[in-house]
């Protein structure tokens, strides 16, 4: 039975992932507004009756890939000694998308870029967030010994964490290469992690 809930669970998580990278895959190949949920499930070999067991709508399979994506870091995060201090723990799990090979880097910004251009994509993936933030909320309260429910320190300490990530990943796109993404998340972990001290004024 253990075994079988397993390949189950594991087929789900297969035809998952295989939505949400037909749905990527047609967006970046026919723009947005030319894709349909019967496209993608075609493209995935599912049934259309298939897609809607996973996805709300085409939006929320388009993100689903990246936002896939962003819940390793919050597996990272688990991952990391319980002795370490929290925001150590945290800068090494958002920089790790530094690590990626230079050619995913370049693909996964082309991917953010289409879905930062759309207003419904922008929604959806702005959603997501708000769910990976949960995640995030569970990880520091476990950690930090304190109660999701009636302490404010973990989800403060999400919330900071998930627009930390986004703002300091938006800010490496703008740099059009100029900037690199390890440096860039680095110092926007080290800047909240002091509190946001006041710029020196640039003269």
């Amino acid at each position: 039975m253990v075994l079988e809930t397993g390949r189950r669970e594991r087929k789900k998580a297969e035809t998952r992932a295989a939505l949400a990278r037909a749905a990527m895959r047609l967006a970046l190949e026919r723009g947005v507004e030319n894709v349909t949920t019967e496209a993608i499930a075609e493209a995935a070999d599912v049934a259309p009756r298939t897609f809607r067991n996973y996805f709300a709508s085409k939006q929320e399979a388009i993100v689903a890939e990246l936002a896939d994506g962003m819940q390793t870091i919050g597996e990272l995060l688990q991952a990391r000694p319980a002795d370490e201090p929290l925001w150590d723990s945290l800068r090494y799990a958002l920089t790790h998308l530094a690590a990626l090979p230079p050619q995913w880097l370049a693909e996964l910004a082309v991917k953010v870029r289409m879905i930062r251009s759309n207003g419904a994509l922008l929604s959806s993936q702005l959603a997501l967030f708000e769910q990976i933030g949960e995640d995030f909320t569970a990880i520091i309260a476990e950690r930090t010994g304190t109660d999701v429910h009636t302490d404010l320190y973990p989800r403060l300490t999400a919330a900071v964490v998930t627009t930390t990530l986004r703002i300091g990943f938006f800010t490496w796109l703008d740099g059009d290469g100029r900037l690199d993404l390890g440096d860039v998340l680095a110092d926007a972990v080290a800047q909240v992690r002091a509190g946001l001290p006041e710029p020196e004024v640039r003269t």
